[in-house]
This record gives C-alpha cells, structure tokens and sequence, in this order.
C-alpha cells in the first residue's frame, strides 16, 4: 500500500514523539515505524518510532476487531500509518522514560504500507555492533535515535552558523567542486574530463584561492559551509570528504578573526546545550549530559613556541591544568653531571586525585607511546628508548616517601621548588641521553604531552565536562623536509610571514614566523586560518623560499598571482572542521558519528560498495587506459 491508496483525508497529524497529555481527545493520524509489538490477546500494543520519538498504540479486539487482526501480523520495522484516539493512560502505566509516556493512541484503523526484512542488529541505542555493520547497513544505523539526535545536532550547528554570520553581514558564496589541481600539500583527487581527453580537473582541498579572489573582487566578508576534498591517509578525525566552515574577510588583522569566531563558539556551545537537554533524557545518556560550560568570553592565546614548550603540542588541552616546566641551568647542569643527560631537560609535576602506588606511576609510564617509534617507553631499569640515534631518558619519584631521583638533596630541593611540588606529588624528568646531535629539540616535550594526557583523568583539578578553547599563534612559516631536503609551507603558502621575521625569507627561512592561527578545542584543532599575502612580489618570494621556481608558480597558480596585481586588500580568515565540532558537542571520539554516510579508514563507503572499478567503454569514452598492477 501506499500513501496514494489512503483515504483522501488521511493526514498525519504530527509526529509520534509529539503528543502529550493536551492532546488528549483529539483524532490523530500517526505514521511510522513499527518499534516493538506485544501481544496481549485482546490487546495488541504497538511503540511506533519516527524521528521525533515513540508513542504507545493500542488495540482492542472487542472495539475494532479488523485492525486487531492486522496488528497481529505486524513485526519490527514494518511501515504502517494509524488512525485513532490519542487518550490518557493510566497513571499506574505512565512511561516517564519517554516524551509522550502520558498518552497513548487507540487506534480504529491501520494501515500497512510496507513490510521490512529483520535488521542486522537492533535499533536502539548503547549497541555494541561493529562499526563495518554498522556502516554497510547505515540505512538502518540513522534510524537509531542516538544517531538522529547528532544529525539534528550537525543541522542545528549549520543553522545557527548561518543565522550569525547572516547578522554580521557575511555572504554565503559557492566556489567550485570542479577545479585546477595544484598540487602543494595532501593528494588532490583527479576528475578526468571528457570533453578536454588528457585533461583533468581537481577536487578543492579547500576553497582558498577562490575566497582568496572573492576579497580581490570587493565582496569583502565571505563565508560557506563547504565540502572539502583530500586524498591523505585516514583516521578518526579526518574523512577523504569533509566540511569546514570557510571564511574570509578584508582589511582583516587576527584581533578581527578571533572578535568574530569567539562568539560563533559560544553560540554554537549553546545550541548543543538547548538540543541536549531535550534529547539527553530520551537517549539514557551515561553519564548524563551536563551542560557544555565555555570558561571565556575571550579565549585565552599561546604562541606556537609556547604551546610547545609548556605543553609539548601546538593543540593542548587546557582541561588539564599541568604544564611542562624548563628546568633552570643550575638544575639542567647538574642532572646533566649525575645522569649524562643533555638539554632541554623538562619536568612535569602530576598531582593525583589519591594517593597513587608507585606500581600505578610505573604503568602509566610504560604505557605511554613516543612519537616517531610504535614502542613503549622503558622499563624504569633501562630508563631509555632509542629512536634513531636519540636516546630518552625519563625519570620519576613520588614525594614525601624517601625516594628521590638523585641523591643529591640540593637538587632534589630544587627541582621541588621549581615545580612547585609538595609531599604525595610526583615529579618526572624527560630529556636525552647521549651525545648525538639533536633532530627534535621537543622530543621531551612532545613525550610529555602524552603523559600529561595519560595522566589527566587520575589528576585532581581535571575538568572534563568543560570546553576549553584555546588559540595558537605565531606558528612557524615553513618545516623542513628531510626526504625532499627542502622547506614546505607548515599551513600553506598563502600565508603572510610577519614583519619582524619577513626579511629571513631568503635567508633562513626556517627562523620566518607567520601570521597564522589555530583555534584548538580540547586537546583537538577544530580550526586553522591566517592574514593571506596580498602583496604579489612578497608572494613570489614565498614560492621561491619552497622551492618553487617563478615559471612553476606560474604553472601551477598563473591566475591567482595575476589576481594580485589589480588592487588586491589586504585580507585574511580562518577555516573550522564542522564534523569536529559537531563531534566533541555530540561527546563523539570520531567524526564517523556525526557525518550520515562517511567512509572507513581506508575510504571505502561500505554501503553502496565504492569505490568500484568501471566499464572498458567508460575509460575510453575518457581516453583512459588502467596498467596492470604489481600486485
């Protein structure tokens, strides 16, 4: 059957979810999904679930003999639409679990509309299917209602970004899907065209050069909510399609972008605040849902050299308040005499929400995975672990139980002082041990950050249920690349070095500061921007400190360096990772939870099975031929 085949003034009244106790006498229409069925005999019970929640359906065989019979023939998952009372129920059988748990429908007619084949796994909440099931029946994933509650979330975000940056006076412009690639950071995915055989376009990775061009033309403020593409290896947080909240503005400085975006944040947090507290009770969520608190109208700022040194990341999180600590020289000399360690010593200071064994501390040590190696740190015997050449030294004590690092009570006072430790603390020490010369001058720094995030859920002070944001700045302009022995642009090469480092361009570029930002939310980055080049001959200067020859960059972005020569503003802007966002206010780890149809880590859509290989005929339609493969 079908809606055509219903009487001509069958209307669903309003959602099953939407009923309650002032609905009460009132004919409905209510249409949906068969939840449960309980049979009774005489009385046929029916949940039926849509996306607005789940309302109790009644039969009675006395009453209505023929829809009793057709009720019994029901099973999960089947369509039907109702006809009926919507009554009062029994105080003694009030469901508080649910919305409409007061009322109930008793129903005169029924209809079926279609049957339903049982779903692979149940279609509730808290399940422990695999996510490869989950993924290939995902039709039947997005019915549960812990998945539809983080798409309205993802919606809800969307629209309240566009009712902001609409009052702000921001325009929403689309850029195109179908582009030039260049080729200057990840992967761009190729389109072969047809009618231009040998030619092919790109995917956008981002829209930068198109908003970059839109402040050229005098629109000024920019923005869109816009599908990005990138071919780069995967992982909870990244997608080879994602979406980003693009945004570009003239005659920008930083102070501007963060004026904007703080607010946005705030009141994208209370959104997810005001959907919570209406879903939180019908999703049983464990723990329950708190109330997202933003500790700051103002985020608070690091510069990356900051960032790095108290907390061994460009992305900290603020929740834990433990920062890595420079030791002095007179502390560094002198554990540097006794352990034949080198600089940068650093020492962190954990202080734990109880008192913790020395078993426990060593645990948490040799759990922790060092960057740039997949082994675990040393047993405390060996106290080190060789990555390349470099060796790590890490050591620790637990105060006021006699053990000390070293014997040397004028040190060990010291190093209490400079981390302001007291009795029942424990103190680490991270630095190098040998006499190789140094790669990563923060590998004891980068070591600690993950101890420190280790460390966060047993340390007093920790905050969970807060949203610490945090902006990074001054990020370095360009990295070195040891295969390629050449320097790349550490954001990208739009970027505007800052005057103070701008003459280091031909120089020493790796000591160039640029004019970029992340916003980190935490522990995560949910954002990254900059002020642009506006000026064509400081551009061209980048493009040469990466390489790049002018006749390449001519090559690769010959329209964009013309663009800059009639009367470019200067400008700038910031992009945020939407699914990110929508993935910490939905307490989500992957973003493969707020996004209706993502891929797998290794980009396979698992549902409709691509990608897939093609007809002989397409290829040639496109002028292309495959050669086999190696394998």
């Amino acid at each position: 059957m079908t809606l055509d085949h219903l009487p001509p003034d069958l209307r669903r009244t309003r959602g099953c979810g939407e009923f309650r106790p002032e609905h009460a006498g009132s004919r409905a229409v209510v249409m949906g999904w068969v939840a449960r069925r309980r049979d009774l005999g005489s009385l046929i019970f029916l949940d039926v679930r849509d996306r607005s929640g789940i309302l109790q359906v009644v039969f009675n065989r006395e009453t209505v003999p023929e829809a009793h019979g057709r009720a019994g023939e029901l099973r999960s998952e089947y369509v039907v639409a109702m006809e009926g009372e919507i009554v009062g129920r029994d105080p003694a059988t009030f469901n508080p679990a649910i919305p409409t748990g007061e009322v109930e429908l008793r129903a005169a007619r029924l209809y079926i509309l279609n049957d339903a084949r049982t779903p692979p796994f149940p279609i509730e909440d808290h399940i422990t299917t695999a996510e490869e099931t989950r993924l290939q029946y995902r039709f039947i994933d997005l019915r549960r209602p812990e998945m539809q509650a983080k798409i309205i979330l993802r919606h809800l975000v969307a629209l309240e970004i566009r009712r902001y940056m609409n009052e702000k006076g921001f325009l929403e412009i689309e850029t195109p899907f179908l582009t030039r690639s260049t080729p200057e950071g990840a992967r761009d995915y190729l389109v072969p065209s047809r009618v231009q055989p040998g030619c092919f376009y790109a995917l956008p990775q981002s829209p930068q050069l198109f908003k970059q061009i839109l402040m050229i033309a005098g629109l000024d403020k920019y923005f869109q909510i816009v599908r990005c593409f990138r071919d780069e290896d995967l992982r909870a947080d990244r997608q080879p399609e994602f979406t980003q909240l693009d945004i570009e503005m003239s005659f920008a400085q930083p102070g501007m972008v963060f004026g904007l975006i703080e607010p946005l944040m705030q009141a994208i947090c209370g959104v997810a605040n005001q959907h919570w507290e209406k879903e939180g009770p019908r999703q049983k969520l464990n723990p329950p849902y708190r109330p997202i608190e933003v500790d700051t109208l103002t985020f608070p700022r690091l510069t990356y050299a900051e960032a790095m040194s108290q907390y061994g990341t460009d992305k900290p999180d603020l929740r834990y308040k433990a920062k890595i600590v420079s030791l002095d020289s007179h502390v560094s000399a002198k554990l540097a005499h006794e352990s034949r360690i080198m600089p940068p010593i650093v020492g962190l200071k954990f202080s734990p929400d109880q008192p913790r064994s020395k078993t426990f501390v060593k645990t948490l040590i040799e759990d922790m995975v060092i960057p740039k190696a997949h082994s675990s740190l040393p047993d405390l015997k060996a106290r080190q672990s060789e990555i390349g050449q470099d060796a790590l030294f890490v050591d620790w004590c637990i105060l006021g139980e006699g053990a000390k690092i070293l014997k040397d009570a004028e040190l060990a006072l010291a190093l209490r002082d400079k981390l302001g430790a007291t009795d029942g603390d424990v103190i680490f020490l991270g630095a190098i041990r040998g006499t190789t010369p140094l790669r990563d001058l923060h590998l004891p720094h980068r070591c600690f950050d993950i101890l420190r995030g280790l460390l966060a859920n047993h340390s007093a002070g920790y905050t969970p249920q807060s949203k610490r944001f945090l902006w990074v700045t001054d990020f370095p302009m360009f990295d070195w690349d040891e295969e390629e022995k050449r320097y790349f642009a550490m954001h990208h090469p739009f970027t505007s070095p800052t005057v103070e480092t701008l003459d280091l361009l031909e120089t020493n570029p790796g000591a160039v500061n640029a004019k970029a930002y992340d916003l980190v939310l935490n522990g995560t980055e949910i954002g990254g921007g900059s002020i642009r080049n506006h000026r064509q001959d400081i551009q061209r200067r980048v493009f040469r400190a990466i390489g790049m020859t002018d006749e390449q960059a001519r090559q690769r972005f010959g329209f964009f360096l013309d663009a800059l020569e009639y009367g470019t503003p200067p400008h700038g802007g910031i992009a945020l990772g939407l699914d990110r966002i929508v993935a910490i206010l939905a307490l989500e780890a992957s973003i493969r939870e707020v996004i209706a149809f993502p891929k797998t880590a290794r980009a396979v859509d698992l549902m409709c099975e691509a990608p897939t290989t093609v007809s002989p005929a397409q290829l040639r339609e496109l002028g292309l031929k495959l050669e086999k493969s190696d394998e």
